[in-house]
């Protein structure tokens, strides 16, 4: 057998898929690779095998011998986050997929739009260049996610340092803390919910019957942490991509109509995480994927950026183009592992472009693209700055 394929990939491009991870991909769907922490992996690649694997139930996200577990940093920040959740995960969907309703975004909507214009009030008040993940990406989902849940807006900062601590995946010993602090503070919040309920997503979880209090612990922890990380980068990798092919910027000035289909391609061809192989899964039995076996208990990861970057499913899959039909992405996952979140995420990006488009016509990088770098020790990705002039 070849040596295994060592992990994480060089991003020479932040707007690109990685060379290698492109050239593995051309020599077939699954392979052999060793993460960054030394263990063993399979990487799959290809999109029909990513997409049922997705919601496949030979493939878990714990391993049945949890002492035996091959983990890279992602994995463990995962399980932290998940905890008993991993292995209940039909319960978890079904606690949070009402507050996801599309009645539920419609009404949380405006308040989107009025922070969003309040944001690139002061960003037009600016002499530019300005660095629009500061001014922007950081800013909206934090106080949009504290709207919706219900936390108060003046504990945005402390909890937003604590996500940030604890998607590292340099220094488990601060990742660790981070989940800790996020965990008590969380703890608090709810039992003030319990206390004094409210119009939000937090006391309407809390009014499940049945429901247990560190359930809604661990629920509200893992919204906080994902509604608010993933979102920063996906903004930041949004406006990016558009800005670096002036002409799809256009396309939008031309029609705003073509801008939910932008924000679906540009979630499509999004890096969100380039220092891990994917999500990662274990097996609970033998099989075999693209005619390699695939044993129990392997450690197995599901690359959903190399997935939406086939060729067989997108033509030119690393052009970026507005008017694609992006519906095969993958970008959210699949099945009954499609992000529960996504609603949320797709309208702020939503808000955010048609917002840029209008009001800053001229909008433009401020940098070459070859000067973008991506956050490489945080288990999310996005870029590290995104400087914009007009």
């Amino acid at each position: 057998m070849s040596t295994p394929t060592q992990l994480p990939f060089e991003q020479t491009n932040v707007l690109h898929l990685a060379p290698a991870l492109r050239t593995l991909q051309s020599q077939g769907a699954v392979h052999r690779v060793r993460t960054a922490e030394g263990d063993e992996a399979w990487l799959v690649t290809g999109h029909a095998w990513v997409r049922q694997l997705l919601d496949d139930d030979r493939l878990s996200r714990s391993n049945p011998d949890p002492q035996a577990a091959a983990k890279d940093s992602g994995s463990a920040i995962l399980a932290g986050l998940l905890g008993d959740f991993a292995t209940d995960h039909a319960r978890l969907r079904a606690l949070l997929e009402p507050h996801f309703s599309p009645e539920r975004m419609l009404a949380l909507r405006p308040y989107v739009e009025e922070v969003s214009r309040q944001l690139l009030d002061t960003v037009a008040g600016r002499t530019p260049p300005v660095d629009l993940r500061e001014a922007l990406a950081l800013s909206l989902p934090i106080q949009v996610m504290c709207e919706w849940l219900g936390v108060p807006q003046e504990d945005k900062d402390r909890f937003g340092g604590w996500t940030q601590d604890a998607a590292g995946v340099g220094d488990p010993v601060r990742s660790k803390r981070g989940l800790a602090e996020l965990f008590a503070y969380c703890g608090q919040l709810v039992a003030d919910k319990r206390r004094n309920p409210g119009d939000d997503a937090i006391s309407r979880i809390c009014a499940t019957e049945g429901i247990k209090d560190n359930e809604v612990i661990g629920l509200t922890a893992l919204l906080l942490f994902g509604g608010y990380e993933t979102t920063v980068a996906r903004i930041g990798t949004c406006v990016s991509l558009l800005l670096a092919n002036p002409e799809q910027w256009q396309a939008l000035l031309r029609a705003p109509g073509l801008i939910p289909g932008a924000v679906e391609e540009t979630l499509r061809m999004s890096m969100p995480n380039p220092h891990n192989g994917g999500m990662p899964r274990y097996a609970l039995t033998d099989f075999e994927i693209d005619g390699v076996t695939i044993r129990a208990g392997d450690f197995v990861l599901l690359n959903i950026i190399a997935a939406n970057h086939d060729e067989t499913v997108f033509a030119g899959p690393d052009r970026i183009d507005v008017t694609r039909d992006a519906t095969g992405s993958l970008a959210f996952g699949h099945g009954a592992y499609h992000c529960v979140g996504a609603t949320l995420a797709r309208m702020q990006l939503q808000v955010v472009l048609t917002q840029l488009v209008a009001r800053f016509p001229t909008l433009r990088l401020a940098v070459g693209v070859d000067e973008l770098r991506l956050r490489l020790t945080t288990l999310i990705g996005g870029l590290v700055q995104l400087p914009v002039t007009w």
